[in-house]
């Protein structure tokens, strides 16, 4: 597999330069300055391709090798007013991307937040911290800081009680945290947001159910694929983050099921998976061998990460952080097993594209890390330690027959 490294842009804490130092053979990024619904430009793609290449005073010997993510606009999700703009804008900047040379293409359907953690530095007995979801906080969150209408429907009654008195023990400032926190995962978000933002975003989907969700994000494909199969581009969803809903909002891609589903509605070779273990992995069902092997031919991208499941849970809720890659409830082996062997099956195919782009996704903050101000889930030191693992892993894996 070909080990890449997500990096945000000249913005990004960590180094362009350092990533060589590492063994990053590719880099995945975004860009996260352009809105949703607005085509990307020539131009504004071989900009960051040159701030990635560096050709002065050395060049990085590195490529943008997958976009994450092309986002797509809640207008979209929707089928809101704006649509056929919207759809015309993602449809340009796919043509873009292809005529800079770039063909894989990562992006989610996720309403609202593109991701939920109640803590982004929870203590590990190591002494590092790591990104985490607390199902109590969470209640709190939606129960009497949102105060969403009709979130008690959403909650047990022992989840209820339970994030009633720990909202009881908070002062103003864990609120806020708390608050923050959760906001993070909202596309673009910043300190400008509130919570009547929140609502007011929530409230596009107050008449649409899973079904619908579905439906319309099978309508997003039936548009955007037929482009991107003229221009060799390769489509993978990004799966449900965590999988299973919040906030009253649907969620379509948060099993095997429901890759299957998709994959097949759409079933071209440009429609495709990123298989982020992390997330899928936070069901106790999901089986990663089992998924490449019914949809291997059609994951184009993956996301080794790890999580772990603890705390207390509520029904399909469950409580999970970000663990160390090979110390989660994935048994990383068996998954890397797996797209080792899809990739030789490719390879013998004759497929030009055999090769998987993987990357450690998240890690621990650790060492240097503590100290340094990374994007959440972006640590330095944590995702080297990260991939180091992985590699070891598939340089053992290697030598299986």
């Amino acid at each position: 597999m070909k080990q890449t490294w997500r990096w945000f842009g000249p913005a990004d804490p960590i180094d362009i330069y350092d990533l060589p130092q590492i063994g990053v053979q590719g880099v995945v990024t975004s860009l996260h300055h352009i809105p949703a619904g607005t085509a990307w430009s020539k131009s504004e793609i071989r900009k960051r391709q040159a701030e990635i290449s560096k050709p002065t005073p050395q060049p990085t010997g590195l490529n943008w090798d997958v976009v994450e993510s092309l986002p797509v606009s809640e207008t979209i999700k929707t089928k809101g007013v704006g649509y056929a703009a919207h759809i015309a804008a993602y449809k340009e900047s796919l043509h873009n991307l292809a005529g800079c040379g770039i063909q894989t293409v990562c992006y989610n359907f996720m309403p609202v937040l593109d991701w939920t953690r109640t803590n982004l530095a929870a203590r590990m007995s190591h002494g590092g911290t790591a990104m985490a979801f607390d199902v109590v906080d969470f209640a709190v969150f939606d129960l009497f800081l949102l105060a969403r209408p009709s979130a008690e429907d959403d909650h047990s009654p022992t989840i209820r009680q339970a994030a009633s008195a720990r909202f009881n023990a908070m002062d103003d400032i864990a609120q806020a945290r708390l608050v923050t926190t959760i906001v993070s995962g909202l596309p673009g978000a910043n300190d400008s947001w509130t919570l009547n933002d929140v609502m007011a975003l929530l409230d596009l989907y107050k008449n649409i159910d899973a079904t619908q969700l579905r439906a319309n994000l099978i309508d997003f494909l039936a548009e955007v694929v037929p482009v991107a199969e003229e221009h060799g581009i390769r489509l993978c969803c990004h799966p449900d983050d965590p999988p299973f809903p919040l906030l009253g909002l649907p969620r379509v891609m948060s099993s095997t099921e429901d890759y299957v589903h998709v994959l097949t509605a759409i079933d071209s070779p440009a429609n495709g998976a990123t298989l982020c273990t992390g997330s899928l992995g936070i069901k106790p069902t999901f089986d990663v061998a089992d998924f490449v092997d019914r949809l291997g031919a059609r994951v184009h991208f993956a996301h080794l990460r790890n999580t772990l499941r603890q705390g207390p849970s509520d029904g399909d809720k469950l409580s999970f952080h970000e663990s160390m890659h090979l110390e989660g409830n994935t048994d990383m082996v068996i998954a890397i097993r797996a797209l080792l062997k899809e990739e030789a099956r490719r390879k013998a195919e004759g497929r030009s594209d055999w090769e998987i782009p993987m990357r450690p996704d998240h890690g621990q903050n650790i060492l240097f890390d503590l100290h340094s101000d990374s994007m959440p889930g972006y640590p330095l030191i944590g995702r080297t330690r990260g991939l180091a693992e992985l590699r070891g892993v598939m340089a053992a894996l290697s030598t299986e027959s």
